[in-house]
């Protein structure tokens, strides 16, 4: 009974304490010697019970073969379906059991991905994340809409996140309503499904503006050989971040203040929700190459890969790159994913280091202003 995934409803709070851990050990543990699991088409039924009408809970994605404690099935409780039997594994569940970490918002169906489905888990991670760092959620056709007033000049943070197909009418028009209700200045969406290039085409008909992300994973280990940087306090890389978006973003000076302090202001977010990592290499003492990590259960992401131009070309990115993977395998995870430009040559850089790619995601946007890049280069 344990093939395929089993997942467990957990708040994001109790979900973020296990990552730092490295297990997860609710009180049913120590009352009654097991935690609670579900089949992906049982878990309606204690989230009914324990937790109704609740939108801002997740679901642990968790795959049996890595659990290193027993599972066992047994009835639930008065009222369940006549003969239906629970899973619980009898000892605490180890974070890199989860393959993956999904927001639970009936009634729509989750997406969950298999242990063995790499795109899959890059896919929840970066759309999880979106999710559940920000201030407002909404329901909207093929997925969900973020929002996030304190950071109006963050696209990532004010978007449609689309998960399941929608035509490109769908796309226009609800990010269209969107913007008129909550007053953005700009239309943007992620589309996160297989084939959405076609959507994406039509959308670049009507004036949007597209960009494709080439989705690529690598096992943890084995090590990238060379040097390592060192871990450091986010606010080291502060500068960096500064100096690269100054001199990269297209928009008027007049603006250049406000943005640079939101999308600065709005990073240290990420660590509420996963586990996050800055590293960076110093010359002289200043941070002039960094990148992060963010581990959620057995999957990691690298993100936020940034060198000054006048450092490039000394090794700063194979040592920022080594120590994220390291701090990854460290923390038992077996996946490390991230996106990159597709037509851009930084993907050229991450598959001689062993990345490869696994499937893509479409970014598409319209602005009455301008639009802010979401990539940087190594």
């Amino acid at each position: 009974m344990t093939d395929g995934v089993l997942v467990h409803l957990i708040e994001p709070a109790a979900w973020r304490a296990a990552l730092d851990t490295g297990t997860l050990r609710p009180p049913s543990l120590t009352e009654q010697g097991f935690v609670h699991l579900s089949t992906p088409q049982q878990v309606h039924l204690p989230a009914g019970r324990l937790f109704p009408g609740r939108q801002d809970l997740v679901l642990l994605v968790v795959d049996p073969a890595r659990l290193t404690d027993p599972v066992r099935w047994a009835p639930g409780m008065p009222g369940d379906p006549p003969g239906m039997r629970f899973p619980h594994v009898h000892g605490p569940l180890p974070t890199s059991a989860v393959v993956a970490v999904v927001p639970y918002r009936p009634p729509a169906e989750p997406v969950l991905p298999r242990p063995d489905d790499a795109l899959g888990r890059a896919r929840a991670l970066s759309l999880s994340v979106r999710t559940r760092r920000v201030a407002e959620v909404r329901d909207v056709p093929g997925g969900v809409a973020v929002l996030d007033p304190r950071f109006p000049y963050s696209w990532d943070d004010n978007r449609l996140i689309l998960s399941h197909p929608v035509d490109a009418g769908t796309v226009a028009a609800t990010a269209a309503a969107l913007a008129a209700d909550v007053g953005w200045s700009h239309l943007a969406a992620t589309l996160a499904w297989t084939g959405a290039e076609d959507v994406a085409g039509e959308l670049a008909g009507i004036g949007w503006r597209t960009e494709e992300l080439l989705v690529m994973a690598r096992p943890a280990t084995p090590p990238l050989p060379g040097r390592r940087a060192e871990a450091v306090d986010q606010r080291e890389v502060h500068d960096l971040w500064e100096r690269s978006w100054r001199r990269d973003l297209p928009i008027p000076a007049a603006d250049l203040d406000e943005v640079v302090a939101q999308l600065i202001g709005r990073e240290h977010r990420n660590d509420r929700v996963v586990a996050v990592t800055d590293l960076a290499v110093r010359e002289e003492g200043r941070v002039v190459s960094a990148g992060q990590l963010r581990v959620d259960g057995a999957t990691a992401a690298f993100e936020s890969m940034n060198t000054d131009s006048a450092a490039r070309g000394r090794g700063h990115g194979n040592a920022v790159l080594a120590a994220a993977l390291d701090s990854a395998a460290g923390r038992g995870c077996d996946l490390v994913v991230l996106e990159a430009d597709a037509a851009d040559w930084p993907r050229h850089w991450y598959a001689r280091r062993g990345f490869v790619p696994v499937g893509t995601t479409w970014e598409v946007s319209a602005s009455r202003r301008w639009v802010t890049p979401s990539r940087v280069r190594p």
